[in-house]
């Protein structure tokens, strides 16, 4: 049953459902319940962050706005009735799964993997050494990742993976300061890298240039960096065999293999900084006294298998490069929700098709569904997403036909805001974003930049509200969900008499 159908109404009021995280998995679902024509859906997206999209904001090298372009459709779903943002809301510490489920029909996760997956090499905690998660936060101005810090008075870097991670931070640390300050870099981000002395960033990957999982575009954009040469040994491409099966990934990878050939066969010009391009090349060890110096690599030779990609086999040869930054860039994992069931082996919540699995029974638990990275694992575009929603989402509404969601009444959702404002979350409403976007612009616009980026929590909490709340996105929406949100500032603000429940003035900003 897609989800343009008309299940029976689970109740008289319709149907409500919380979706937790509101980056693309958690966008795309929301906008795909909103379609619904019968019965009426009210969907409530829950964030940690007082800013929505996820990995949009957060993730997408700044250099891609192209990419992050895709903001605009989902500000079109935030602008539908019955869509609501709850920020700065952690579900999990804040308001537990359970109380989700008492208040909500359905409960969708898409809280996506946030995680980073190890090395498990000596030295890995000298400092130094990072996550490329962290440095992708600490760029894109993450609050989390406000106060980290980068050594960039290094004059080599070395970026462990293979994926387009690992060109993104390549790339970043190879640009230069006219190229960034175009951007929505965080400013912290802009006058570091600014003031970089990183001359080489060395990417390794584990298995050959056929095995690598860049898409042929990011590897193209190395070509057009204003000031860095790309260097590929003409020796890695001697064995060029197509890994795997499949048209699309035969084309691929042949446009891979000839854009590396490409630079293989490009003399350098010289420029102040250059990508090295390595391949059949593990890191055994990161060396140093307190903090990396260096970094010891095997030399792999790659292995067929009977139907299945290559497997790199180290070859006893051992070499050590000097190197002062490491990144690793070798995929995302998930974390676990307090309530959930989670396979910590695969880092997902145990699921079939969307529907959350009992671990005992392995029977769909009532009600509870997941999308993005967090069922799937860390894959796709971000337009992989939106299938991976539509996937869900039917199942929920064949749920619903069934009778089969959590509950048929659950409680009224300002019950869960006023205990919310108890416990003292100031939740900020998507009026409460639409001021710091708007603030964010306006400060962006006189230097010519999409924006400049707010990276502080309590600074962003400060734009949202107290006032955010008075105001819904929702030119035809005056629930009571805006109301308690007004009420809830207030409170905050120290009035010991709730806000008058009147219908809230609306507007619609311009974002």
């Amino acid at each position: 049953m897609s989800p343009q159908s008309s299940p029976p109404t689970a109740s008289a009021g319709g149907v409500r459902v919380a979706v937790v995280g509101s980056g693309p998995a958690g966008a795309y679902a929301a906008a795909q319940l909103l379609a619904i024509r019968e019965p009426a859906v009210e969907v409530h997206v829950f964030d940690r962050l007082a800013t929505p999209w996820g990995l949009v904001r957060a993730g997408v090298a700044p250099d891609h706005p192209k990419i992050k372009s895709v903001t605009r459709v989902f500000e079109r779903t935030a602008q539908l009735p019955g869509f609501h943002f709850l920020g700065n809301v952690r579900v999990g510490v804040d308001v537990s799964h359970d109380e989700l489920l008492g208040h909500y029909h359905a409960v969708l996760y898409a809280t996506g993997a946030p995680g980073d997956r190890r090395l498990g090499i000596p030295g890995e905690e000298l400092a130094g050494s990072h996550a490329a998660t962290g440095f992708v936060s600490w760029y894109n101005g993450h609050p989390d990742a406000a106060d980290t810090r980068f050594d960039l008075s290094v004059r080599r870097a070395v970026v462990v993976g293979n994926g387009n991670v690992a060109l993104d931070v390549a790339r970043m640390l190879a640009l230069t300061p006219d190229e960034l300050a175009r951007t929505d870099i965080a400013d912290h981000a802009l006058d570091a890298l600014a003031a970089s002395q990183v001359e080489e960033i060395v990417v390794l990957g584990r298995r050959g240039p056929a095995d690598a999982a860049f898409t042929t575009p990011e590897l193209r954009e190395l070509d057009r960096l204003a000031d860095c040469d790309v260097v590929v040994d003409p020796a890695d491409l001697a064995d060029g065999a197509v890994s795997g099966t499949g048209t699309g990934l035969a084309l691929r990878v042949a446009d891979n293999l000839d854009v590396l050939a490409g630079f293989a066969a490009h003399e350098p010009a010289g420029h102040r900084r250059r990508i090295v391009l390595r391949f059949r090349a593990s890191p055994l060890e990161l060396t140093g006294n307190g903090r990396v110096q260096g970094v010891r690599v095997g030399h792999n030779e790659l292995v067929g298998t009977a139907g299945g990609p290559s497997v790199a086999v180290p070859t006893g040869r051992v070499e050590s490069i000097d190197a002062g930054l490491v990144l690793r860039a070798i995929g995302y994992v998930g974390r676990p929700v307090p309530g959930l069931p989670f396979d910590g082996g695969t880092t997902r919540i145990g699921n079939d098709r969307g529907r959350v699995l009992d671990p005992v029974s392995g029977d769909p638990l009532r009600g509870v569904y997941t999308a993005g990275w967090i069922k799937r694992g860390p894959s796709g575009v971000i337009g992989t997403n939106k299938k991976c929603a539509q996937e869900t989402v039917s199942l929920l509404v064949e749920d619903l036909a069934a009778g089969r969601l959590a509950r048929r009444s659950p409680a009224p959702a300002e019950n869960l805001l006023g205990e919310l404002a108890r416990r003292g979350v100031e939740v900020v409403p998507y009026a409460g974003w639409a001021a710091i976007d708007a603030h964010e612009q306006a400060l962006g616009r006189p230097l010519s930049r999409p924006r400049v980026k707010v990276v502080r929590h309590e600074q962003l909490l400060s734009l949202a509200g107290p006032g955010a709340g008075t105001t819904s996105v929702n030119s035809a929406s005056s629930s009571a969900l805006d109301q308690l949100t007004s009420a809830h500032h207030m409170h905050k603000n120290g009035s010991s008499k709730p806000a008058s429940m009147a219908p809230a003035r609306t507007t619609t900003p311009k974002t």
